[in-house]
């Protein structure tokens, strides 16, 4: 009787969820998002076989024309092919997003934990991280090109200084509540070197936060880029950008608006994808948060 009953349970028990399923339908956030930036990052990588031509090329034949079967996305007043320029512009978005990214993270992250667990350290690096906040990266930008000349990297570094202080400040609120546990106390006690303590117990602890961090950052970062190539503080103008391209087509924008839109809603989009796979970090790695919401 136990075996046949046993045998018509297996029989009718319903087919186990795949888990890919079970995670997107409890993280659609991070697969709707995750999605979108995928296919950005690989059209910007596989730029090159995607029917685009010299991103820097000129013909003044061919200048300011509308979208044809030649030109996708028509021509800007130096008639480069803005189709080619708009998906070889997402490399530099995508570049400094991603080193301001892990560049301010890590920078903080380091600062963060020493700062946290060292009191007598905590004043000193707070108090700079305090003057460093009061530093517009858009400023600090300016200022740096004024000194040296336009590039990616100085893109990268005026970005990555004013970020690294709301990292630190993150980092240092997590271990100042964890300082105090027992389990820290006890480590602490029986001789447990600081960087050991740092490293098996604080930095776990820090990560998840961090994580989510990280992505607001690069959304950020981004958006930075393309207001600093905008105003003319951010990457050469021969280089292509969105920001660059949507400043050569600002004096356009009444006669071929498209020329301002199209880089527009790609940055845009990859904005927004960075932002959906934040907020779906932040909801899967902090589940109390969600049954709130």
């Amino acid at each position: 009787m136990t075996s046949a009953t046993a045998t018509a349970a297996v029989a009718v028990a319903p087919p186990a969820r795949s888990t890919f399923g079970a995670f997107v339908r409890r993280h659609p956030t991070v697969m709707i998002g995750g999605a979108l930036l995928l296919v950005i990052v690989l059209a910007s990588i596989a730029a090159p076989w995607l029917g685009t031509v010299d991103p820097i090329s000129i013909d003044p034949s061919h200048r300011l024309r509308g979208p044809s079967a030649d030109n996708w996305f028509g021509t800007d007043r130096f008639g480069r092919d803005l189709y080619s320029r708009v998906i070889y512009g997402g490399r530099i978005s995508l570049i400094v997003g991603l080193s301001v990214a892990a560049l301010a993270t890590l920078i903080g992250l380091a600062i963060g934990l020493v700062s946290g667990y060292l009191r007598a350290v905590d004043a000193v690096v707070m108090r700079v991280m305090d003057g460093m906040m009061a530093i517009p990266a858009i400023m600090l930008a300016i200022a740096l090109i004024a000194l040296s000349k336009a590039s990616v990297l100085i893109v990268i570094v005026a970005v990555t200084l004013p970020e690294v202080p709301r990292v630190v400040r993150l980092v240092r609120s997590i271990v100042l509540t964890i300082r105090e546990q027992p389990y820290i106390e006890a480590a602490t006690a029986i001789g447990t070197s600081v960087p050991r303590i740092m490293l098996r117990h604080l930095l776990p602890n820090a990560l998840p936060p961090l994580i989510v961090q990280a992505t607001y950052i690069c959304a950020s970062a981004v958006l930075i880029e393309a207001a600093l190539s905008f105003l003319g503080a951010g990457t050469p103008p021969e280089i292509p950008s969105w920001g660059n391209i949507m400043a050569e087509a600002r004096p356009y924008f009444q006669l071929k608006p498209w020329m301002v839109l199209l880089p527009g809603v790609f940055l845009a989009v990859t904005v927004l994808a960075i932002n959906l796979v934040g907020d779906g970090l932040r909801d899967m790695l902090d589940p109390r948060l969600a049954r709130r919401m």
